[in-house]
């Protein structure tokens, strides 16, 4: 494993590896590791490269960095802009736009009877459960029909975190999205950030035979916030902070405490050094948001204007530059993974095949998978030194990394963008007019992802 003591903001920008798409082709080595451990994915909404803690933040998180340090941290771990697609990437094991999906949609997101990562677990011999958002299709294709034997929490984007409706115009009735297993419920008047715990631990604290993968999907720190004073109040110290950023730290603060309350569940069951904890924001940091109409207009005099910090990434939320892609991420799991930093690129879509090598799934996966078997980088059991290649495409914009290059087209104009990310991770300077070469090459390889799309 390539691991360092480096600062995370160093941006040590290590060989990239390559292993055979699926995961049947190789299982962890480490014979004492248990056969099924739980599976616990914890996904924040709209979490910024330096909006936690352990990356010198501002924003207090003292269950997070705890974890982090303890744990395996990813220096380039990629995600998609937004969310759905981050989403489809991550259960499904491929980019999004082999789904046609680009950015948030509805709908019939993934196509019914495809394999998705809950589904291959429970068949496995998991109990699998998503607790919050969804945001992978709308009534009726729902979680249960992608694998989860339970599911709560919301279907739609964006809810308000106390009514838990939808973002409505002022003259829309409300949109319904709070439920569980399908059957609609009214839980206002409880933060959603306190009912996504509750669920979490319920879960964990449940008495049952086979392992469990939770999959905690959290609302914040994704707008509309509104964060009671408990959480407010941890900043009171922070005289210079702007009154968004402060409730958007609050609410990741908030966020935190009910990771705090996820690990003292799983310790108090005995279950804590049997469960891999994997840490994945689904996109960068937003700058910010307001809006005079959206949920009934209720937020129309409570601006958000200063909201995420993808310092010192360029760009933000929806954009593929780093700040829109590369997000703060890591592993745990005391006893089993020797804490450390990856400088390594890795993409979500590796943990579907990574998952399935750890719990020794049998059967055959899909040969077409975009993610890639990492856990023996995570296991120590071989260096990252081979170059890899990775694809986005957005409504606006296509990119493709290759080793430390990566290229940005403009999807409208076919603007070209060339960085060294060895060199220029920040993406300052575009080198594409003094080296035709590259660009052509870096064009070709994006022509060969762009076959695979819809």
């Amino acid at each position: 494993m390539k691991l360092n003591n480096s600062k995370l903001l160093g941006f040590s920008m290590a060989g990239l590896m390559t292993f055979p798409f699926g995961c049947q082709e190789k299982s962890p080595e480490t014979t004492n590791f248990p056969e099924k451990p739980n599976i616990l994915i914890i996904l924040p909404d709209d979490l910024g490269w330096a909006d936690v803690g352990y990356h010198g933040s501002d924003v207090r998180t003292p269950n997070i960095d705890k974890l982090a340090r303890s744990g395996i941290t990813f220096n380039q771990h990629y995600v998609m802009p937004t969310c759905t697609p981050t989403r489809v990437c991550l259960i499904t094991g491929l980019y999004a736009s082999r789904y046609g999906v680009l950015g948030p949609a509805y709908g019939e997101v993934i196509d019914l009877g495809d394999p998705t990562l809950p589904s291959l677990l429970s068949d496995n011999g998991y109990f699998t459960a998503i607790a919050g958002k969804w945001h992978m299709g709308s009534p009726p294709y729902t979680p249960l029909k992608y694998g989860f034997q339970s599911s709560y929490g919301y279907f739609d984007g964006q809810i308000d975190p106390y009514t838990h409706e939808y973002k409505m115009e002022a003259d829309f009735t409300e949109r319904r999205s709070w439920h569980r297993n399908d059957e609609y419920l009214d839980e206002s008047g409880t933060h959603v950030t306190d009912l996504i715990t509750a669920e979490a631990v319920r879960i964990i604290e449940e008495d049952r035979e086979e392992p469990f993968f939770l999959y905690v999907a959290h609302h914040v720190p994704h707008f509309p916030l509104d964060e009671p004073d408990e959480w407010m109040s941890v900043y009171d110290d922070v005289p210079m902070m702007h009154p968004s950023r402060r409730l958007f730290a609050a609410s990741v603060t908030h966020m935190d405490d009910g990771i705090g309350q996820i690990i003292d569940a799983l310790e108090r069951t005995g279950q804590r050094e049997n469960t891999l904890i994997i840490f994945i924001s689904d996109n960068g940091g937003q700058m910010r948001w307001h809006s005079e109409t959206e949920y009934h207009g209720n937020y129309a005099d409570k601006p958000h204007e200063v909201l995420g910090n993808n310092f010192p990434l360029r760009g933000w939320k929806g954009q593929l530059y780093e700040g829109g892609i590369r997000v703060p991420t890591f592993v745990n799991w005391p006893g089993q993974l020797k804490p450390g930093v990856i400088d390594s690129p890795a993409h979500v879509t590796d943990w579907l095949p990574t998952l399935c090598a750890l719990t020794n799934y049998k059967s055959e996966l899909r040969q077409d998978l975009d993610g890639r078997n990492i856990w023996p980088l995570l296991a120590g059991e071989i260096p990252a030194e081979e170059s890899r290649s990775m694809y986005w495409k957005t409504r606006q914009t296509y990119a493709v990394r290759e080793g430390d290059w990566k290229l940005l087209v403009n999807r409208s104009n076919n603007d070209i963008e060339l960085y060294d990310l060895e060199n220029d991770f920040r993406e300052i300077r575009n080198l594409r007019d003094s080296n035709p070469e590259i660009v052509k090459q870096m064009m070709d390889l994006l022509e060969e992802f762009k076959k695979g799309d819809r």
